[in-house]
Formats: C-alpha cells, sequence, structure tokens
C-alpha cells in the first residue's frame, strides 16, 4: 500500500468513529474512492451491512448507532427520535413491552432507504414533523453539539437553549442522541391515534405524565397545525387533571370547528367534539 493510501487509512479512524456508519458518498466526500471502499472491506478495515452503507468492525450495530450517525457525520439534522421511542427512552413507558421493535423518527427529511435494510430488530418510521409543528425545533448533533469528529474535540453540549428536544447520552463515549423532550412526544404520540396507536395505552401513559412543563406545553399548542392533536391532548389532560393543566390558557389554543370522528362507532365527546371509544368515555 503507497504512502497516500496509508495516510488516507490512519485519517479515517479519525473521521469515522468505531460503530457508527456512514454511505458510500460521505466517504467519496472525504476521499475515499470506489476502488478504495472495496479495498477496505476486503482486507477487513471497515464492513458493509447493508449495500452502500459502512462502518468500522467491531461492536454490534444498533439502531441508536444508526441515529447518531444520521443526526451528526451525515447530516440529516434536524432529524429527531420522537413519538412513543423518546418517551420510552426517558422513561416513560416502563410499564409497556421492553423490546423497541418500532423507532419513529421525526425532522423535514426523510432518512435513507437503505436504515430499514440494516441488519437490525427495529423498523425505522419516519414521520414529516412539518405536518405536524408550525415551526421547527432546535436540533443539534453529534458534530454540533458534543464531539466533533473530525477534530476529536468536545464542543458546548449546552446549545438546546430550552427548545422541544433534548439530548440523551448513549453509549460508552457519551455520544448525543437527540430527541424530543416528552411534551414534544406527546403531541407526536397523539398524532399516531387512532391507526397506529391504542387509546388505551395512551391513556395509560398520559396517565403518568404528571410532571410536564406548561410552558412548554403551551408553546407546543400554538405550534401544533393539528386541530385533532390539540382537542386529544385536552381531552386527556381533562381525564388525569395533572397540576400543569391549571397553568394552560386553554383559550388562545385554536381548536378549529365541527366534529371529528376518531373512532366508527364511538362516543362522541360533547366538549372537545370528537368520538372516542366508548369503554373509555366518561370513566375517571
Amino acid at each position: 500500500m503507497d504512502r497516500q493510501k496509508g495516510q488516507l487509512l490512519n485519517q479515517l479512524d479519525k473521521l469515522l468513529p468505531e460503530g457508527l456508519v456512514v454511505d458510500s458518498a460521505w466517504l467519496k466526500r472525504h476521499g475515499y474512492s470506489t476502488q478504495l471502499q472495496h479495498l477496505y472491506v476486503t482486507r477487513g478495515w471497515l464492513e458493509q451491512p447493508t449495500r452502500g452503507v459502512f462502518r468500522r468492525p467491531r461492536y454490534e450495530l444498533s439502531w441508536q448507532q444508526v441515529v447518531i450517525s444520521l443526526q451528526g457525520i451525515l447530516n440529516y439534522s434536524p432529524l429527531v427520535v420522537g413519538g412513543r421511542t423518546a418517551l420510552e427512552l426517558q422513561g416513560y413507558a416502563h410499564y409497556l413491552p421492553q423490546a423497541t421493535t418500532r423507532v419513529h423518527l421525526y425532522g423535514p427529511k426523510s432518512p435513507p432507504s437503505w436504515v430499514n435494510k440494516l441488519p437490525l430488530s427495529v423498523k425505522f418510521v419516519y414521520h414529516n414533523d412539518r405536518r405536524l409543528f408550525k415551526n421547527e425545533p432546535v436540533a443539534k448533533g453529534i458534530s454540533s453539539v458534543r464531539w466533533n469528529v473530525e477534530t476529536g474535540k468536545m464542543l458546548d453540549d449546552t446549545a438546546f437553549r430550552g427548545g422541544d428536544v433534548t439530548q440523551l447520552n448513549w453509549g460508552q463515549w457519551d455520544w448525543p442522541l437527540t430527541l424530543s423532550t416528552p411534551e414534544r412526544a406527546v403531541f407526536e404520540l397523539l398524532d399516531e391515534l387512532p391507526n397506529n396507536e391504542s387509546f388505551e395505552q395512551v391513556d395509560a401513559l398520559l396517565a403518568g405524565l404528571a410532571n410536564l412543563r406548561p410552558d412548554r406545553l403551551q408553546k407546543l399548542l400554538k405550534d401544533c397545525a393539528s386541530v385533532k392533536v390539540k382537542r386529544l391532548f385536552f381531552y386527556f389532560a381533562d381525564r388525569h387533571n395533572h397540576a400543569w393543566l391549571k397553568r394552560l390558557n386553554k383559550q388562545t389554543v385554536d381548536l378549529g370547528h365541527g366534529k371529528r370522528m376518531l373512532v366508527k362507532g364511538g362516543v362522541l365527546d360533547p366538549t372537545y367534539q370528537i368520538t372516542v371509544p366508548g369503554d373509555l368515555h366518561g370513566v375517571r
């Protein structure tokens, strides 16, 4: 191997942390031709978990590594873990099945199709968050928040400024996994009703969310573009009557007009004009 190729191989140790994944286009932008990529795979310096995707071999691949790679070095930010997955990661869904089978991702740009071709036991489910929220969240990834992979230096990890996303340090290097705050995740979860989530599970989960921040909830109610989600939010909030409900100004929230049929054969809630399961309605 000539000196230039040797230098490129040494450089790869700094550019690509062990465990993270990149695609062929990323490698080409950093000077690694298709031929060199093939050589590295042949020599065992890189492995190819699926076509066009590469990682340094050593650690078992996890979905968290994939998302951290997308959020940071592959520049798919703002792309955040949200909905049920974000609530599970923050300990709000401990009564639900422990094994994560679907990872919910939210952002304006869908992740590459290869994410669901990787040898993982989960399926990535993408949601366009611009359909649900009018304003984008504050979202930063590994390259801008915690660690610059090209310099190996730690950076400012206080850049979230109290936005709608938060950071969970993951793995032995404390890589930052960016995810929705519990408040934002609730709105994302409600958007999945009734087709992809059950009223019973959402009701049980909301019952345990006594410590949500009313200032964040008020902002999200203003930013939320879905009348259905806002009505469901207040329906469940009334059911459980958490202390934060009294600090919300419902009068400033646009709840739209007319009825919304969410459940065939359900019962119409007279306050929010939505149909809900009969066995849930009226039970406090």
